[in-house]
């Protein structure tokens, strides 16, 4: 009884040798593995050898390069193609430039520098504009002063904000937004009397502005440094 089953023993693990040799191995050269057996057809059975196609592979992802700006979806493109070249070498000097970052700072820089006019505040129009937008702004506002008139105005809502143009010289970027919005704005006088707009009636306003930043300043701040309309 104990012969026999050192006998099986025996052959229970000549058995699993033989099967590690054969599964338990990388093939060799000449040999062909089962997995291209199985997926690759048969091209000489053709279709009556029962081949079954190979499944379609996943197309490979290559990473753009670092200073690429990759083209935004449609719905999201928040620039003109003539723009594409300037911000293209934007990002290229600072490949933390972002448009959509940079328009939601555009979108909220209009309402504030706006915001700041009507109510006369010249502090932080300063902050937000350079030296000779300032000074445009803060002529307009003597002017009004001096003819003792007071606006109220109302940003209703942007209807668009799109860059129109985008451009590098030397280390400081320039951007150009486009802006279409609806303002509603009265004037009164200095007895009060509205002498002209109204609140109730929004007009459409169509603004360019620029922004610029010196790229190689610490400050991350961009400002207004051009005003036209649109």
């Amino acid at each position: 009884m104990i012969v026999e089953i050192v006998i099986l023993a025996m052959i229970a693990a000549f058995l699993g040798l033989r099967l590690y040799s054969v599964l338990g191995r990388r093939p060799e050269q000449n040999e062909e593995p089962v997995r291209r057996r199985i997926e690759q057809p048969d091209m000489q059975g053709g279709a009556q050898g029962g081949a079954r196609p190979l499944a379609p592979r996943l197309p490979e992802v290559v990473p753009a390069p670092a200073n690429r700006l990759a083209p935004p979806m449609p719905e999201t493109r928040d620039f003109e193609p003539a723009a594409e070249a300037g911000i293209r070498a934007i990002v290229a000097a600072d490949r933390r430039f972002d448009v959509g970052l940079f328009m939601a700072g555009a979108r909220s820089a209009y309402g504030m520098v706006l915001e700041a006019f009507w109510k006369g505040n010249r502090q932080e129009l300063e902050q937000l504009c350079d030296r000779a937008v300032f000074e445009g702004f803060a002529a307009a506002l003597d002017a009004r002063e001096a003819a003792g008139e007071t606006l109220d105005a109302r940003l209703i809502r942007v209807e668009e904000a799109r860059i129109v143009g985008a451009e590098l010289a030397g280390s400081t970027a320039r951007v150009t937004v486009r802006f279409r919005s609806d303002i509603a704005t009265v004037t009164r006088n200095a007895q009060g009397q509205v002498v002209g707009g109204s609140l109730h009636d929004a007009i459409e306003s169509r603004d360019l502005w620029t922004f610029s930043r010196d790229l190689t300043s610490t400050d991350p701040d961009w400002l207004l440094d051009e005003t036209d309309e649109g």
